[in-house]
């Protein structure tokens, strides 16, 4: 495995930033030595084993842990719904709501982001090829579970934003429209990080999912695909199927882990925002919080 660190471009400070990896020396073990491979597939990517993190993770004993967490990864608590006392576990408190107004949603004519993380971007799905590391491709059929959808979207638009363990867990629908319920694919849960994702790419299409057909007045129909990873035992969807929501509602949330949620535009929909379509051709995740901007409606 790569010894580099994960870099990524901060739209806020217009600066390259080094990231605090959670577990940090535990992801280089398990995907990067023969050891650590054999675990990963005797038990980490299983679900038993996020089963049981899980559980650690909603015990109240949990709850000690957060004061410490907060101060290491500088989480902004003035942003966070409640005050970190009232949390009674670990998990409480990684799937926290926000303050109202907390995450701006932008104006008409753009499309959101749906989650805080940092996003890679393709105008062109064909090109998918340069994700955390150059010459990886993706398999769209095998990641949509669907060969259909697949040759729809194959020359569409696509973001892929990576959630941190660290970062505000719930995600968010791009743009109004009416969504289908959502439909579940099943996998293992391996990491998402790219420590792990330089090496195997494929545990995106491999890894739990659940596809979401979002139908939208101007966009067409998008896809929002929530990927699970390791500690994520569940997706939890919060919306009501086939009612109609706003640009910015809540789609669900998350437990422990890193977590990814990708995102699908048919041709010729949308025009990506500039520093997302220059940084990801240079291997660069952009990082930029839910409710900003992806990118523009195209007429």
């Amino acid at each position: 495995m790569s010894s580099e660190g994960i870099t990524f471009y901060n739209r806020y400070t217009g600066q390259m930033e080094q990231e605090k990896v959670l577990g940090e020396k535990s992801l280089r073990w398990v995907y990067g030595t023969p050891l650590g491979q054999l675990s990963l597939h005797l038990l980490v990517k299983r679900a038993i084993f996020s089963r049981l993190l899980g559980a650690m993770k909603n015990s109240p004993r949990s709850a000690a842990s957060l004061p410490a967490f907060v101060k290491e990864y500088n989480i902004n608590m003035d942003e966070v719904e409640l005050p970190l006392e009232e949390y009674k576990c670990f998990n409480d408190f990684f799937y926290r709501k926000l303050k109202p107004g907390a995450r701006p949603v932008c104006g008409e004519g753009l499309v959101a982001l749906p989650a805080d993380g940092r996003h890679s971007g393709w105008q062109n799905a064909a090109e998918m090829t340069g994700a955390f590391v150059k010459g990886q491709k993706f398999d769209l059929p095998a990641l949509l579970g669907n060969a259909e959808l697949a040759e729809k979207y194959a020359q569409g638009t696509v973001v892929l934003s990576r959630l941190c363990p660290v970062d505000y867990h719930r995600f968010h629908f791009v743009a109004e429209g009416t969504p289908e319920a959502p439909v579940r694919i099943p996998g293992p849960l391996a990491s998402v990080s790219p420590y792990c994702l330089r090496r195997k790419l494929a545990w995106l299409w491999t890894n739990k999912r659940e596809l979401t057909v979002l139908h939208t007045p101007q966009l067409g129909d998008v896809l929002q695909l929530a990927v699970g990873a390791t500690g994520v035992g569940a997706i939890f969807q919060t919306y009501e199927p086939g009612k109609p929501v706003q640009k910015g509602a809540e789609q669900g949330y998350f437990a422990f882990g890193g977590s990814t949620v990708m995102t699908f535009f048919e041709p010729g929909r949308v025009q990506l925002a500039e520093d997302l379509v220059k940084n990801t051709a240079e291997c660069v995740e952009t990082f930029a919080r839910v409710g900003d901007v992806l990118g523009r409606v195209i007429s």
